[in-house]
């Protein structure tokens, strides 16, 4: 299958006017990546939940910005013709607006990505407009934001109330305003979902905020049920590959035992 068109940063703000949904994957590794290009995903988001999925950390927060920069590469590297956003870690922007354009600098520079993802909203206004006056275009990401887990108590949902729904709404505005291009927006009611994408102009993808977002992301092990201890709501498994894996390694392994592997197929002959 031939590798579709790169979607540009202004393409989206098209697909959300002509109601059209944007797909997003989240993606961690040149291989999977290589696969990706391959198919009809929009973008793809190499996410600092790598340091959860890869490398087994209980939250992204211990995740460095020379992880994210290497992740980012081996996938750019897989699907170049895809537009790659990579996710800026925990402490690679909160310190300061100039700290926030070095960190987003590297991982273009460095990781090759089209664009970077931060969280947070009103309090990282400036943060997003200095690096959009970097020439790097700015994903948001409100609702749960998973570097704030110490706050928030947990992943848990977000914007329950009207009161913290309104400020998820201002959050989303604040956001547009300050110059980003999408944003993410993450385990939040349905209805809320619907608001926060009428509320602004630029595209909405939502993980566990509904069906009413303008696109949707999930983490590409998540839909291939790599893990059998990971079912959260908001995620639907569209294969089962844990299962596959463990019995292809099994007869891997009584090939190996039985001596029926390697045979002369995979052997090297004298000539």
């Amino acid at each position: 299958m031939a590798e579709m068109k790169k979607i540009r940063i202004d393409e989206f703000y098209t697909m959300k006017q002509q109601r059209q949904k944007i797909a997003m994957i989240t993606c961690y590794d040149y291989t999977t990546a290589k696969i990706l290009a391959k198919s009809q995903i929009d973008a793809v988001l190499v996410g600092d939940s790598a340091g959860m999925v890869c490398a087994g950390y209980a939250n992204t927060l211990p995740v460095t910005l020379e992880e994210m920069i290497y992740h980012t590469a081996g996938v750019v590297r897989g699907c170049s013709g895809k537009l790659v956003i990579a996710d800026m870690p925990f402490l690679s922007y909160q310190q300061s607006d100039i700290h926030a354009v070095e960190s987003a600098g590297r991982l273009i520079k460095f990781g090759g990505a089209d664009a970077v993802k931060l969280e947070g909203g009103r309090d990282f206004e400036s943060c997003i407009r200095a690096i959009v006056r970097a020439s790097i275009p700015v994903c948001g990401h409100i609702g749960m934001t998973p570097q704030s887990i110490n706050i928030f108590g947990g992943f848990r949902l977000q914007g329950k109330e009207e009161s913290a729904a309104l400020r998820i709404i201002e959050d989303a505005k604040r956001v547009e305003e300050a110059g980003a291009f999408m944003m993410v927006l993450e385990k939040v009611p349905a209805q809320l979902g619907l608001r926060v994408s009428q509320a602004v102009r630029i595209p909405v993808i939502g993980i566990g905020a509904g069906a009413g977002c303008d696109g949707q992301v999930l983490v590409i092990d998540d839909i291939l049920g790599m893990d059998e201890d990971f079912s959260p709501k908001y995620v639907k498994k569209y294969a089962n590959l844990s299962s596959e894996i463990g019995q292809a390694v099994n007869a891997y392994t009584d090939e190996v035992r039985g001596g029926v592997f390697p045979s002369d197929e995979q052997s090297y002959g004298d000539r």
